[in-house]
């Protein structure tokens, strides 16, 4: 069997393709000719392809359609990304474990019946069965088929805090989330428990099946106090990241001030915001990936040369070493094409 090679140009076994991608090999801190970029909802309203495509749908009807959600993961590729992230939602392992969602204009996604009881959460299957979330898994099988080993494909879970705030209905209103913990004390663990067990069974799944790398999103812990963040965060995220270690993990936390704990949560990758410095980061924890930190409201609001100057201070920051292009959040439904296409130019070509 002969070699064939990867991105860089460097020879590569058929049967190990898809760690030789540059992203895989800069989440690993192995030697790149360059940082990987890609971003946070590459594939999103942003882009005039994506609305075409989802054409009137609503979220979870184009979402659950794999040959739509396919072409819509795939949509990046045409601006020079360096990995294809697929397209659903955080939302999609409780609705696998038996929790219905819809999403709601200015609120997101919303659980039909709010978790409230013991009993709610016992109907929640810890480790459902695949089948559950066969549109994912055949997602992720008809990309790889598409890309033919051109990019590494990302996939995604929420953390337990994050999922668990929408299953109980409260999302990005934190005192509510609190009030609930504190009343419900019982309901509260026995839900972050099962999201653990349901996320490392949907996150390892998903590796065994061809996934390149995961990312896990706890986007609203950040704004917990030390020891809520220790309690209700960083345990999970070491459990998750011990269990699930087929493939590079990057973790996520919106403008986390708890960038300690993030380091020592088992990721190969930490994503920071603009709230960081990514010299000294690099400095601190040097045996570290780290992914970031272009400011996402400069892609939506500033000019293509704005974004381009922005963009290659971070790649001079990132020093060219265990360092990914990404964003400090998701891109803006407001973001305009250009901006995006000034991004990734400017990554690609800096030094």
């Amino acid at each position: 069997m002969t070699a064939t090679r990867d991105d860089s140009g460097s020879p590569c076994h058929p049967a190990t393709l898809s760690p030789c991608h540059l992203l895989v090999r800069a989440a690993r801190g192995e030697p790149v000719e360059r940082p990987p970029v890609w971003a946070m909802r590459q594939a999103g309203r942003w882009d005039p392809e994506f609305n075409r495509i989802r054409s009137g749908l609503t979220f979870y009807e184009f979402s659950e359609n794999v040959e739509l959600s396919a072409k819509a993961s795939l949509l990046p590729r045409r601006f020079g990304v360096d990995g294809i992230i697929l397209f659903y939602d955080i939302t999609t392992l409780p609705v696998a474990m038996g929790l219905p969602f819809v999403l709601q204009p200015a609120r997101g996604p919303v659980p039909d019946n709010p978790v409230r009881t013991l009993a709610d959460v016992q109907r929640l299957d810890p480790r459902p069965d695949p089948e559950r979330f066969g549109h994912i898994r055949q997602l992720l099988a008809n990309v790889r088929q598409e890309l033919r080993n051109e990019l590494p494909v990302i996939v995604f879970a929420g953390a337990p805090f994050t999922v668990a705030t929408y299953c109980i209905g409260t999302g990005k209103d934190l005192p509510a989330t609190r009030r609930f913990a504190a009343e419900q004390p019982a309901v509260w663990q026995e839900l972050l428990d099962r999201l653990e067990s349901a996320t490392i069974h949907f996150l390892g799944t998903l590796a065994e099946e061809g996934a390149s790398l995961y990312q896990l999103f706890d986007s609203w812990a950040g704004d917990l106090d030390a020891q809520e963040y220790q309690t209700w965060a960083h345990r999970y995220h070491q459990s998750i990241f011990t269990a699930v270690r087929q493939v590079p993990r990057i973790l996520f936390v919106k403008e986390s001030p708890y960038l300690d704990e993030m380091a020592a949560s088992g990721a190969d990758v930490i994503s920071l915001g603009v709230r960081h410095d990514l010299a000294a980061a690099r400095r601190q924890y040097p045996h570290l990936a780290f992914q970031g930190n272009v400011d996402e409201e400069l892609l939506r609001g500033g000019t293509p040369e704005q974004v381009a100057e922005a963009t290659r201070r971070c790649v001079h920051a990132g020093g060219g070493l265990r360092h990914i292009v990404n964003l400090s959040h998701g891109v803006d439904r407001a973001t305009p094409v250009a901006n995006f296409e000034a991004y990734i130019r400017a990554a690609k070509q800096s030094k």
